[in-house]
């Protein structure tokens, strides 16, 4: 049996599978990781991107902080690939009870999936930080200002994304991890497993079976029933998915 056909089995013995994802998951669609050769970290600005997109260099170079994120981080006009697609028809076909992803795209939604858990946050949405007023990517990529400003109240505008040195989601957080604990199975694709503590919430898996994806080596390799080292677009586009 090859590891196609031994991940087709895998998925349709599961009812309770659960996708952890990251980086990787989005590359085929277009976007750039973070950590590869071509990522945003080994391209040179004026300031590492991981001290641009921290919340204290937000606060005391906003100005710098907008220019990079809006060159390099708000891509709106991406399209799902063979991972998004297939995962939101296991989702519909009820083998899929959630997608956990460090993702900021909103890839996993625009292919269908319903059931998110967005560890990072999104691009996609916006706030006032003093009204709370949302708005959204356009009302970014439009703003002439060097800083968006609200209309409503003239507080500032931010991103509703996890920078450098802010905590995660408690909400999301509590939803991602009842997922994982509830999963039969956990399929662990496009993700070096380095970032913590997003990477820390597989610890809570407790089922019988655990899959590994990724180009790359991980710290999981070992404890997984099933390790393919191809993109997981190629991989999860070769599986069939019955009653979609």
């Amino acid at each position: 049996m090859n590891q196609i056909e031994a991940l087709q089995t895998i998925i349709d013995e599961h009812n309770k599978i659960v996708f952890f994802g990251g980086a990787g998951v989005s590359t085929e669609s277009g976007i750039p990781d973070f950590r590869s050769q071509d990522g945003l970290y080994n391209m040179t600005y004026k300031y590492p991107p991981e001290t641009i997109i921290s919340h204290s260099f937000f606060e005391r170079e906003p100005a710098e902080f907008w220019r990079f994120y809006k060159d390099k981080m708000l891509i709106t006009d991406a399209a799902p690939n063979a991972a998004h697609l297939k995962l939101a028809e296991m989702e519909r076909a009820g083998k899929l009870m959630a997608v956990v992803t460090q993702n900021i795209d909103g890839l996993h939604q625009k292919a269908g999936s319903r059931c998110v858990y967005e560890l990072h946050g999104s691009v996609l949405r916006n706030y006032c930080m003093t009204c709370r007023t949302p708005y959204s990517a356009e009302f970014i990529k439009d703003s002439k200002d060097p800083e968006p400003i609200c209309p409503v109240c003239g507080g500032k505008v931010r991103p509703d994304v996890v920078l450098y040195e802010e905590g995660l989601d408690d909400h999301v957080i509590r939803g991602a991890v009842k997922a994982i604990s509830e999963a039969d199975c956990l399929i662990i694709g496009g993700t070096s497993l380095v970032v913590y503590p997003a990477a820390g919430l597989v610890d809570y898996f407790k089922g019988d079976t655990l899959v590994l994806i990724n180009k790359s080596a991980t710290s999981r390799d070992g404890a997984a029933d099933l390790v393919i080292t191809e993109p997981i677009g190629e991989v999860l586009g070769q599986i069939r998915v019955a009653g979609v």
